[in-house]
């Protein structure tokens, strides 16, 4: 399963409600950090693609300057994903592999709907919230600027379209207690689902 959400939207409490009920979560933000991490292979592509620059003086990647470089550039950010990518793809695989039959896998992918991986899974969860709810959560919680926030859910998919991609959707407007409720709902459906499928 993949589960998405917009920025703000709340899907890091999904994901933890989710693993609370028994999912195995594979988060792909959390494995990209890993892959490139140092000693790794992912982190010595990176230097030999893009310079020691990129090194902070502990040997770690210094991911506020490889920012500055790629998000300047289309091409130089096709070779970092070209980099990076592959490593979380493999590294996702073997996660899900080790993982019991029956398990519900849920795949925990931010930009599913901007790089339109939803075919890759049986089916995807989407976390939706207002943009007035996000801004409020972005704001409010994270601490960013208003325009800070608005820019960073521009740059993301409309959520027109994570919805047009959505199996399930979780309605995230609501308090904690109630997310909780309709996270458990979802996660009999999921795990009714997995069943089936390991039957077959």
């Amino acid at each position: 399963m993949g589960l998405t959400g917009g920025i703000g939207a709340g899907k890091s409490e999904v994901s933890r409600l989710l693993v609370e009920c028994g999912a195995v979560l594979i988060d792909s933000d959390k494995i990209a950090r890993e892959v490139v991490e140092p000693g790794t292979p992912g982190l010595a592509a990176i230097v030999e693609a893009f310079g020691e620059e990129v090194l902070r003086a502990d040997g770690s990647l210094d991911r506020p300057k490889l920012g500055s470089i790629v998000f300047a550039d289309a091409g130089r950010l096709a070779v970092l994903n070209s980099i990076v990518h592959p490593l979380v793809r493999d590294r996702s695989a073997e996660l899900e592999a080790a993982a019991p039959d029956d398990a519900v896998v849920i795949h925990d992918v931010p930009l599913l709907a901007e790089n339109s991986l939803g075919p890759l899974y049986d089916a995807v969860v989407v976390v939706d919230a207002s943009p007035a709810t996000q801004l409020d959560r972005l704001v409010r919680l994270r601490g960013m600027t208003e325009e800070d926030a608005r820019a960073r859910m521009a740059a993301q998919a409309t959520r027109e379209k994570r919805l047009e991609i959505a199996d399930i959707v979780i309605d995230n407007d609501v308090p904690l207690a109630e997310l909780r409720q309709r996270v458990q709902t979802v996660w009999r459906e999921l795990a009714e689902r997995a069943s089936g499928a390991a039957q077959h």
